[in-house]
């Protein structure tokens, strides 16, 4: 499974509607993915499988430790390239 981040209030899917999901999300002043992005241990300079890895560790410690209890996690299935 693929995991992003969302918040509870956010009407929109962000695997099949990544335009409206960030618009609500900017709107509503959360900018969800600059907050994972500050979270997240990532570099240029890493692999693409150690960057997900980061990622998905990012997107668990926000849910975890969420302070304000709006964030949630959402899944997807991995697609994988034929």
């Amino acid at each position: 499974m693929e995991h992003m981040l969302t918040t509870v209030d956010n009407p929109w899917n962000p695997f099949t509607h990544w335009d409206e999901w960030y618009a609500f999300d900017r709107q509503a002043g959360y900018n969800t993915p600059s907050f994972l992005a500050r979270v997240a241990n990532v570099s240029d300079e890493l692999p693409d499988d150690v960057q997900s890895v980061e990622i998905e560790n990012a997107i668990s410690w926000i849910v975890e430790n969420n302070v304000l209890g709006i964030y949630r996690k959402v899944a997807a299935p991995v697609s994988v390239a034929a």
